[in-house]
């Protein structure tokens, strides 16, 4: 068996453009996210659009529940968009700090399988 060669890192600007596109990526997922979450605590919990923004931004970034659900659309609303966003809001943060992370093995040469 022949050594692995190892590839020299990539280019500065190719690693933050890579950085760039990831950020812009989780921040539209994460936008997104906030904004269903805001319009469903509005539509159940028949809450204004800033007291919607705070619960939704609670939620999505796993601190918990605001205010009381009013009725069950709005505890079957909530629920779901708990489980929705422990997933979404971990996920976004990889997709953001994942150029990171691939330079630093790639700097240390830490060879990591697929």
């Amino acid at each position: 068996m022949s050594p692995k060669t190892i590839k020299p890192l990539p280019h500065q600007k190719h690693f933050v453009s890579k950085l760039i596109r990831n950020a812009i990526a989780g921040i539209l997922i994460l936008t997104f996210s906030l904004i269903v979450g805001m319009i469903g605590y509005h539509h159940y919990f028949n809450i204004g659009w800033v007291d919607s923004f705070y619960n939704a931004s609670m939620i999505l970034t796993g601190m918990g529940p605001v205010d009381k659900a009013i009725n069950d659309g709005g505890k079957i609303f909530a629920s779901f968009y708990a489980i929705y966003s422990g997933v979404t809001f971990l996920t976004s943060v990889a997709i953001i700090i994942s150029p990171v992370v691939h330079r630093f093995l790639h700097r240390f040469k830490i060879d990591v399988e697929n």
